[in-house]
């Protein structure tokens, strides 16, 4: 029996206007001047000293749902689990980030600022391209921990473009044997240069809505990923296994282009 082909295509795009919170799932993206996807990450809490404040660090971020308009023109947030009964407010996206701060405000309880950037906020400062994940590896994830659905990993991972159509950790081929190699593959129109396996922070591990951590998550997750370490993968990569998905790099020159849902991925 011939084994069937492997045709990588691009399934989900998962952008998150604002650092911490719900994501949105879009049909196409455009990639902005820094590299990253236009509106991913673009606003970010921050104290009035300058640090910034994400769901690592503050737990209670998970209760907030953030819902958006279509084309990302406004954004609405709620806390429905918070007995404070915090009003739920609307704001115009991305230019009413001081009135949003007022509300990250009070429902913080200590007074933060809310910045906007147009390049994006990114979690990785090098390789701040989109994360490339499969569909396949969620799929993987999922059976590692009885319960947890696709749709609930895409929340806890936070990655920002899944591919279809390839096994388990197929990108694991997207970064290379060596420190400073790169992996160069295109996207649809879009040139990448894949980095590096993303190593994972405390937030996998917490239910996306409530913030309860799942105990053992991440021992057990990095036992599982080493035991399922493809033959592709380059074991020396991994500082550790609780890694998942590839950091990617997009040059200057690729600002302006677009990727779409159904776009296939070439080596």
């Amino acid at each position: 029996m011939e084994s069937k082909p492997i045709l990588p295509h691009l399934a989900h795009i998962q952008i998150h206007p604002i650092k911490s919170l719900d994501p949105v799932e879009v049909p196409a993206a455009t990639i902005g001047p820094a590299g990253s996807l236009q509106f991913d990450r673009a606003w970010a809490i921050y104290s009035l000293d300058g640090r910034l404040i994400t769901a690592t660090r503050v737990p209670a971020l998970h209760l907030i749902r953030a819902t958006y308009t279509p084309h990302l023109t406004s954004v609405t947030l709620a806390v429905p689990s918070d007995p404070r009964d915090i009003p739920i407010a609307t704001f115009a996206f991305p230019t009413d980030a001081a009135p949003a701060a007022e509300w990250f405000t009070k429902y913080l309880g200590y007074a933060v600022m809310v910045r906007h950037d147009p390049n994006g906020i990114p979690d990785d400062l090098i390789a701040n391209g989109p994360t490339v994940i499969s569909t396949a590896s969620l799929q993987t994830v999922c059976e590692w921990f009885p319960g947890m659905t696709v749709a609930e990993a895409r929340l806890r991972f936070r990655t920002t473009l899944e591919l279809d159509g390839v096994p388990p950790f197929w990108e694991d081929q997207l970064f290379g044997a060596e420190l400073r190699s790169v992996v160069r593959f295109h996207i649809g129109e879009v040139a990448f240069e894949g980095s590096y396996p993303c190593i994972r922070c405390p937030i996998p591990a917490r239910d996306p809505q409530t913030g309860a951590d799942i105990i053992g998550f991440q021992k057990r997750f990095a036992q599982q990923r080493r035991a399922h370490l493809p033959p592709w993968s380059h074991a020396d990569r991994f500082e550790h296994f609780y890694c998942l998905a590839t950091n990617t790099r997009i040059a200057s020159t690729e600002s302006g282009k677009s990727l779409h849902v159904g776009d296939s991925l070439l080596l």
